[in-house]
């Protein structure tokens, strides 16, 4: 389903592409239970105007459910929400401001895709001319012009996901919510259209607020990531922090690839890994040992080929400049390590090799399984 949820006028120049300006979003403590499942817990996130941010996890960590109660679909069990600082709760969803679009397009089937835009300033009682040259305006921008007098079924998955954005925009919002928008297209479509959005999010300054449990989509697409589980934040962060410095095992294993190897914590600032010590950074969680698996990235690891090393190669898949190196260490712990396609030529199965951690690498320590 595809829902405009606006029903006033926001801020700016209506009429013009843009014309919105986008507000601050404020979720303060927000709670909800379903029964005995607890699905937000005490959920604390602030938007900047303007601001993509999305909310990436597993399914059941209470990303759409956060959304929906910004939506006005549903309601917290306590906490606030908050758009440019007014309290949104008793702001029924039609009267919020905001456009939203859904993993279904639910377009009218009955409508053109110009009809189908313009529906939410019909709505508003826009007058005809000045709704067709808006929807007109929005079929542009989402390159749909040619496709304006079709209907639904005639135009593919992707170009109904675009009429939907483009719907969602026309009542220009001064917040957007993106529930899963891409997933049920393909993947060469999923590249265009996540691209498209993000460009169209930036020109028109609308404050985004994007679910999806995707993480290639939110590192490329946000300007933060808020990694979710169990109804809590476990870390909002630039999507390059967020992979560079993750700050609980959660986050490092959800995001990117991560290798776990044995290691001996020293208790308070270093563990000792393949024969070097190298510093925690990030949580250490509560209950460790001495033992823990030491979490490194890929690109984090040094890999020489030696005789008598400690790992042999088991494997190799090359990814264009990258070669992914598969190792299998002494104590059957299997590795990877991402090195340059023309450094790992001679990295083939069977070599012996030394594998490293670079001394000075921050790692996350977490409880041996």
């Amino acid at each position: 389903m595809t829902t405009n949820t606006a029903a006033g006028t926001s801020a700016g120049v209506r009429g013009q592409p843009g014309g919105g300006a986008g507000a601050p979003v404020a979720l303060q403590a927000i709670s909800r239970s379903f029964g005995s499942v607890r699905a937000l817990d005490g959920l604390t996130l602030d938007i900047a105007p303007g601001e993509l941010v999305a909310l990436l996890g597993p399914s059941g960590c209470g990303k759409t459910t956060a959304l929906r109660i910004v939506a006005g679909f549903d309601f917290a069990d306590s906490g606030s929400v908050t758009v440019d600082g007014k309290d949104m709760s008793p702001v029924p969803a039609a009267r919020r401001d905001m456009g939203m679009v859904f993993q279904s397009y639910s377009l009218f089937p009955n409508m053109t895709a110009i009809d189908n835009v313009g529906f939410g300033l019909r709505m508003r009682k826009q007058r005809s001319a000045a709704r067709a040259k808006r929807a007109g305006e929005l079929l542009e921008m989402v390159g749909l012009s040619a496709q304006a007098r079709q209907y639904p079924h005639q135009l593919s998955g992707g170009q109904q996901q675009r009429v939907a954005l483009a719907r969602a925009l026309a009542i220009e919002p001064r917040v957007l919510l993106l529930d899963e928008p891409l997933s049920a297209l393909d993947a060469k479509v999923r590249l265009q259209l996540r691209e498209q959005i993000r460009t169209l999010q930036q020109r028109l300054g609308t404050t985004t607020l994007f679910v999806t449990h995707d993480q290639e989509e939110a590192l490329s697409m946000a300007d933060r990531v808020g990694v979710m589980k169990d109804g809590r934040l476990e870390q909002v962060a630039a999507p390059s922090e967020l992979y560079a410095r993750p700050a609980t095992a959660f986050v490092a294993e959800f995001v990117g690839t991560m290798n776990r190897i044995p290691g001996h914590y020293d208790g308070q600032d270093g563990v000792s890994v393949l024969g070097s010590v190298v510093p925690v950074h990030g949580e250490r969680p509560s209950g460790l040992t001495d033992e823990v698996d030491v979490l490194v990235r890929p690109e984090g690891l040094t890999i020489e080929a030696v005789e008598g090393g400690n790992g042999i190669v088991t494997d190799r898949t090359f990814l264009g400049s990258l070669t992914r190196v598969s190792v299998l260490l002494s104590g059957d712990v299997a590795v990877k390590v991402d090195k340059t396609s023309t450094a790992a030529a001679s990295l083939v199965p069977g070599s012996s090799v030394q594998i490293g951690v670079p001394a000075g690498e921050p790692v996350l320590v977490a409880p041996r399984r």
